[in-house]
């Protein structure tokens, strides 16, 4: 019933948040240099055809009134129709948004599939040429920017040994687990080095703990404890960096996106700003700040699952 309760609340705080974002996302499009309508219309514009097309899309209106009619249409469920493409963004969002979800959930689980085996290794071999080497892959991974990792990763994996391909989604579930492994790789190493500083570091605290001490005393075996005492007890302070980072990750696979040409809301989004296409932009941002506290509340939620103690 708790939990119930706490996601109505949550749920109730994306009212203003999405309120929020559409206001600063509506007036700093609009103070971008450049006119949409000049963009669609091309260097051959006249004057008469330019305020001809700002009426049919109603950009001849003052901005009070273009946001009124923005929100309206928004309770609708309209997220209006794209200046660039001509057609619905609700539509168009919703058919690059899988491949977008898809690319930060792999980076994710790759990330934890890579923290969790380093993090207690490094733990477990403090001080040790083990955990020097961690450490050290860590800071050359936080070191390196992620499209320069990718990069690199197209030129060995696809180019020269030709084990990956170099863009492109794929067909179906394998399809696109083979097609993606690469870009989600790149995404999941930076954030696996920030994820496995954090998990060694509490890992190494919590062994320290008493209760760890008293468990060794009655003799449970080492797995066991670093299993069920230390590691569960260390993981929330990373459940909660690995959740912030996957916010982050939502609207941080756009350079991502681009280079491998996956066909997502990043690569949709640099187009959009570059055309200027204000509904685009706007529906896009929109999707990013609702997925980004869906994220948080889910992140809530897990506190619970992994330590009863936590209240939610």
């Amino acid at each position: 019933m708790d939990k119930l309760v706490f996601l109505g609340r949550r749920l109730l705080q994306l009212v203003p948040v999405a309120f929020g974002v559409t206001v600063v996302v509506f007036l700093m499009l609009r103070l971008i240099p450049g006119d949409p309508v000049r963009i669609m219309l091309g260097s051959r514009a006249t004057p008469e055809s330019i305020a001809s097309l700002e009426r049919n899309l109603g950009l001849d209106k003052p901005l009070w009134e273009q946001y009124l009619v923005f929100l309206g249409n928004l309770t609708r469920g309209d997220l209006g129709t794209s200046l660039l493409y001509r057609q619905p963004v609700r539509e168009l969002v919703l058919e690059r948004l899988p491949a977008t979800l898809s690319l930060v959930a792999y980076s994710a689980l790759l990330a934890v599939a890579i923290t969790l085996p380093l993090a207690i290794l490094a733990a477990r071999r403090q001080d040790r040429p083990a955990d020097q080497a961690v450490r050290v892959g860590t800071l050359l991974s936080l070191a390196m920017p992620s499209f320069w990792v990718g990069i690199i990763f197209m030129m060995f994996f696809s180019l020269r040994l030709d084990l990956f391909p170099v863009s492109g989604l794929g067909e179906g579930l394998s399809g696109r687990i083979y097609h993606l492994f690469l870009p989600s790789l790149t995404v999941a190493l930076s954030l696996a080095a920030i994820l496995i500083r954090s998990l060694r570091a509490s890992l190494l605290a919590v062994a320290r703990a008493d209760f760890v001490d008293t468990a060794r005393a009655k003799g449970v075996t080492e797995r066991r404890i670093m299993v069920h005492h230390v590691l569960r007890n260390a993981l929330i302070s990373t459940v909660t960096i690995l959740g912030v980072n996957i916010g982050w990750l939502i609207g941080g696979t756009v350079v991502i996106e681009n280079l491998f040409a996956i066909p997502g809301l990043g690569a949709l989004m640099l187009a959009s700003i570059s055309g200027r296409d204000y509904p685009m932009v706007q529906g896009i941002t929109l999707v990013f700040a609702v997925l980004v506290v869906t994220v948080n509340i889910a992140t809530d939620l897990t506190y619970a699952i992994i330590d009863p103690r936590v209240s939610l």
